[in-house]
């Protein structure tokens, strides 16, 4: 097997005639030329493969999506606009109208507002659990499951899923495990190995690196049969409608019908397409994706060690502390490191000066820049309960582990000197 960093810098393009090119270049076209009419309607019928439109796919994407697949030992990938989009289309070409999800409550609440709100309007029901209560997820599934949905680490209190468990658990019933792993990245944790079958990125995130363009990624890792019962999977098993008598699963196959549908029905009807240009700097980012990721996960956790002694901390939710409940699993999942996104909960009771206590730190701040993005070079801070989870209710942001009080922290490049400055300067304010 080729080793990680090689794939990352190479995996997914071979330089082609006549430029030679040998970094991937932007392919920044709406649409392609068709040698004949004949040529354009097998492409249009899903009779062979090739470049269509730029709503579907760009040769510049189709290095990232290789690269990405390569990266998470996946099967095939599709590429979009945005993590959002990658997470919405996934799950709408598995699940279908009338069909349900179950998923962690421990979510980032962006999320959240799609499942309990977006997918509702499109008759999609999801039941939120605590993602350690094996039980919980067993007692959810309904005849109409068809996805059990968690993050690796989940944004902002970094709870490490216990990957294996899950697994277990929705292969029992037959229906396929969906991870979002946008903060673990391929580097640090691949959820295929785990029992994943499909994996989704906020390519924003890490595998960009630099806060520059949104992306989003989902890789099939080829590991569910959706031929073993097909009349649960009518999408992949039976004639596509607008394409008459062609039948995914035969088509394709396993590993490669999944990608088929999401292309030719969600990318294609929806529109969130991948623009070229932003393809090309993810591709850029992803280069160096192993390099920044260590020095991040070192950052943090020295930054992290350093706020468990602080006299104005109550609590820091960092796996990779000894005391934290999920040290374990970062031990047994997370061998290369635990991700740079955690967060601190401040001391004082949930009252009416929380929000002035959490402003005269946060404003404080001037290594930390306050974003609500994660994985970026520099260092981001953001407070969940007014800005990314700010649409849950109390009860839903106490079952994802936030309190009114947590302020949630990604770690950059700078100096790990300078960012623990940055913090104690700013904390010494209350």
């Amino acid at each position: 097997m080729t080793a990680f960093s090689t794939q990352q810098v190479q995996g997914g393009y071979a330089p082609g005639i006549p430029q030679n090119s040998a970094v991937p270049p932007i392919y920044q076209t709406a649409a392609y030329e068709f040698a004949s009419l004949a040529d354009a309607a097998d492409l249009f019928a899903l009779r062979r493969t090739g470049n269509l439109y730029s709503r579907n796919a760009s040769p510049t994407q189709q290095v990232l999506e290789e690269r990405v697949a390569a990266l998470e030992g996946g099967a095939s990938a599709v590429a979009v606009a945005s993590g959002q989009a990658a997470v919405a289309v996934t799950l709408m070409a598995l699940v279908g109208r009338g069909g349900h999800i179950v998923s962690a409550s421990q979510l980032y609440g962006g999320t959240v507002d799609l499942f309990q709100d977006t997918f509702d309007d499109f008759g999609i029901e999801v039941t939120f659990v605590d993602q350690d209560d094996a039980d919980a997820w067993r007692t959810a599934i309904r005849p109409t499951t068809r996805a059990l949905f968690a993050e690796s680490v989940a944004n902002p209190i970094a709870q490490v899923l216990d990957f294996r468990l899950v697994a277990d658990i929705a292969h029992e019933a037959d229906v396929p495990l969906v991870i979002d792993n946008t903060v673990g990245t391929p580097y640090l944790i691949r959820p295929g190995e785990h029992g994943a079958d499909f994996v989704v990125h906020s390519a924003t995130k890490f595998l960009s690196g630099h806060g520059t363009s949104l992306g989003g990624v989902v890789v099939d890792h080829g590991s569910f049969d959706f031929g073993a019962q097909p009349e649960r999977w009518p999408q992949f098993t039976a004639p596509y409608p607008r394409f008459g008598e062609l039948v995914l699963w035969e088509r394709f196959g396993i590993g490669q019908a999944f990608a088929a549908l999401v292309k030719s029905k969600y990318v294609h009807d929806l529109g969130p397409s991948l623009s070229p240009f932003n393809a090309w700097q993810i591709l850029q980012g992803i280069e160096t994706l192993d390099l920044r990721v260590a020095r991040q996960c070192a950052t943090a956790l020295t930054i992290a060690e350093h706020l468990a002694k602080h006299p104005k901390v109550a609590a820091v939710h960092h796996p990779g502390l000894e005391g934290n409940r999920w040290h374990g699993l970062a031990e047994r999942y997370l061998p290369r490191g635990v991700p740079s996104v955690f967060s601190i909960d401040l001391h004082g009771a949930e009252d009416a000066g929380t929000q002035a206590r959490i402003a005269r730190v946060v404003d404080s701040l001037e290594v930390f820049r306050l974003v609500a993005n994660i994985g970026d070079a520099r260092s981001l801070v953001s407070h969940p309960a007014s800005m990314t989870h700010s649409h849950l209710t109390g009860d839903q942001r106490t079952a994802a582990g936030i309190s009114l009080g947590t302020i949630r922290l990604s770690a950059g490049l700078e100096d790990p000197a300078d960012l623990i400055a940055d913090l104690d300067r700013a904390l010494a304010r209350i």
